[in-house]
Parts: structure tokens; sequence; C-alpha cells
């Protein structure tokens, strides 16, 4: 058996040819010697014949190829099989059975993991959390592979060509849906007789209690952060089976319909061609109403005129209409403009700065600029004693200032100059 490390280095050295042959096992399991050396010739036409095949050797003896016993064909490794299955999205549909038994084997992981909950064996919660998490993850990924193995047959049943017959075009759809999909939507029936979400939802109540168990005993942080990440991964689980379960339902379900239709279509005419050989056409089909003629293979439709969805929501909008009240501004006093709380502050700063010291900031705003709202003032007053063009101080007594239409009672800030 050749070494790990001989075989990852020529999968990497010729992965186009291990790819090609792996996309080509999906309809013959072996190759010959002329098969073989016909793919490396492809992906490296500059090798002359001795060179391809040193390069089959080279792929035998690294165990990237085997030959089986009592053969002269070849195969993959099916470790490498799976791994480049894996990579390039080209797994075959897993079996429901497989899916079945490791979503079994959660309620077992289950239990174990209760078991070391009622005993308080820190140990044993750590093995079953240990034994949930790889099935978790074997789980999760036989789904990610099924969901791109059912797109892939939905894929090639409708790229296939229209000549050949539905039953045929859609046998592994019809297959696929049959022994794959159905057990798998019985199995996440979220009712009593689903498995898939109540098993989980037992071990995510059990990965909870014993997080809360070891942090109760003061357990090692690793320890408890195992639990809560195998926790977290049965809530993705759950979400993922859901997305999956629906996504395959949506891909094959409508090739399964239109296949039965086809099929229900189908033998109907045939039956009825059958009448008419037996019979004849005119006892095999029943005369109309108004006459004796045969019909003309016409479908007569009763036709009415209706009112649309989208009309009636406009019509009901249009009935339950209200208009909407809007509240526009009051009007300004008499005798006041917007224009009367314009001010050109960087003109009164240095009006102000020409005026220093000045003992009290809010008499001087009042008598320089009488007109200013009161509002405005009191805003001027709190930003010019802010201001670091001058230096401000502030007054022990309290005073009392009549604006224009209020009186402000405060402890005076006085300007002078830096």
């Amino acid at each position: 058996m050749a070494a790990p490390r001989a075989l990852v280095a020529n999968l990497h050295k010729y992965w186009d040819v291990i790819e090609s042959l792996t996309r080509a096992t999906r309809e013959t399991q072996t190759f010959t010697h002329e098969q073989v050396l016909a793919v490396i010739e492809r992906h490296h036409p500059a090798l002359s014949p001795a060179e391809r095949d040193a390069v089959l050797r080279t792929l035998c003896q690294s165990n990237l190829l085997e030959t089986p016993a009592r053969t002269e064909v070849f195969e993959l490794n099916s470790l490498v099989l799976d791994f480049v299955r894996g990579l390039t999205r080209e797994h075959e549909l897993g079996l429901s059975a497989v899916l079945k038994a490791r979503v079994e084997a959660i309620k077992s992981a289950t239990e174990e993991l209760s078991e070391g909950i009622a005993a308080g064996d820190p140990e044993a919660m750590r093995t079953g959390s240990g034994k949930l998490g790889e099935l978790f993850n074997r789980i999760a990924q036989q789904l990610e592979q099924d969901r791109h193995a059912i797109m892939e047959i939905g894929e090639q049943a409708k790229a296939a060509d229209t000549s050949i017959p539905i039953a045929r075009r859609y046998r592994t759809v019809l297959n696929a849906y049959d022994q794959y999909v159905e057990p798998m939507n019985e199995m996440m029936d979220t009712g009593p007789e689903g498995t898939f979400y109540p098993y989980l939802e037992g071990a995510e109540q059990a990965l909870d209690q014993a997080y809360e168990q070891l942090n109760v005993v003061g357990a090692l942080y690793t320890h408890r952060l195992q639990l809560r990440q195998v926790g977290y991964r049965a809530k993705e689980l759950r979400r993922m089976g859901r997305v999956v379960a629906q996504k395959c339902a949506e891909t094959l379900l409508p090739l399964r319909e239109e296949a039965r239709q086809h099929n229900n279509l189908s033998a109907a005419v045939s039956s009825l061609l059958g009448q008419v050989r037996k019979k004849g056409l005119r006892r095999a089909l029943p005369r109309q109403v108004s006459g004796s003629e045969l019909p003309v293979w016409r479908v007569q439709r009763q036709q009415r005129v209706s009112v649309g969805d989208e009309v009636k929501i406009i019509m009901a909008q249009a009935r339950d209409f209200e208009a909407v009240l809007k509240s526009f501004p009051e009007e300004l006093s008499e005798g006041s403009t917007a224009i009367d709380s314009w001010v050109d502050e960087p003109a009164l700063r240095e009006r102000l700065q020409a005026a220093l010291p000045v003992s009290d900031l809010m008499r001087w705003l009042h008598e320089h600029y009488p007109k200013l709202p009161d509002a405005v003032v009191l805003r001027l007053y709190h930003d010019l004693i802010k201001d670091e063009l001058w230096e401000v101080f502030q007054k022990d007594e309290a005073r009392a200032t009549e604006l224009t239409e209020v009186r402000v009672h405060y402890h005076p800030h006085g300007l002078q100059p830096l």
C-alpha cells in the first residue's frame, strides 16, 4: 500500500486526470488500459506514449488506481473516489436507510448522555456529546451531498433528449423520489410519526442540561464549550434538514407530476384507441346530442368574465379611502417675521470683542439687539460664554433682566479680553 503522503502528492499532480475518471464513474466503475491512457492524453497532450505509460504506473503505485483481483482493468481507490466526489459535488444519491440509521443512532447517544447526567459523570457526558457531534457531522455531510445529487438528477432529466420516451427519461427521477424523498419526508415529519426533529430536540435538551450541570460543578471551560458547540450544531442540523427536504421536493416533485400526468394521458389515449379498434369508430365514440357527427377533437370550455384579485384590491382600497389630515404650521404673531430671528453672528462677535470688557452679557445683548426674539438672545448668550475669544467670569450675586417677553433670573456672566 502506498504512503498517504505520496497518494496526496500525486493526487495534486494529476488532479485533472483523477477528476475526469471520477466523473466517468457515473457510467462505468472500471476502466481499461486504453481508456485511462486516453484520459491522460486528453489532459497532457504533450506527453509521449512512454511518458503516458509512466503516468499510469505512477497512479497505480501511489494507490490512486487499483486493479481488482483476477482482472486486468483499473478502478479508482474508494477513499479517493469519495473524496473527489465530495469536493466536486459529484456524489451519488445516498440511501435513505443509512440516513435513517444515523438518525436512530442519535436516540441511543442521547440516552447515553442522559445516563451520564443522572449519574453526575462528566466523562460519560463528554463521551455522549462526542458521539452526538460525530453523528451530526455525518448527517449534515450526507444531507449536503444528497441535495447536490438530487439537483444533478433533476438537471440531467431536464437536459435529456426529448425524443427519449418520458418513462425512460424520468425513470431516475421517479426512483429517487420514491426511494429517497418520500422516506426522508416521513422521517422529517414534525408530527408524532416523524423521528428527525423529536430526536434532535431531545438531544438539544440533554446537551443543555449537561452544560448546566457542568457549569454548576465548575468543570473545565473546554468541556463546557464542547457541549455548547454540539448544541449549536444540533440547532443548525434541524434548519439544514428542513431546507434540504424542501429543496429536494421542489426539484423532483414537478418532474414527477409531469411524468405521472403524461402517463395518465397516454393510458387514456391507449384505452380509447383499443375500444376503437375492437368496436369501430362510430360504436366506440358516443354520438353528440345535437347530431350524429363525430367529434372534431376540440375542447369546449365555458368562458366567463370575472374580476381579478388586483382589481378587487384596488376597489377595496378606494372604498375604504380616508383623507389624511395634514397639520400646517401656525401663523406667526402680528408684527413678527422670520427675518427677525436672523443675526449675523460673525459681525456680532466682532462688535462684542470691540466692546470688551462687558460686565453683563445678557444686558449687552438686549440693549444692542433689542429686536431679536428672546429665544435667540438666550441661545446667543449660552454660545458666547463658551467661546474661546475672551475670558469669561461669573458674578456671585443674582440679577433679573427684562427681555422682550420674559424676565430672566440668573447670575450674570461677564467678558474681558484674554
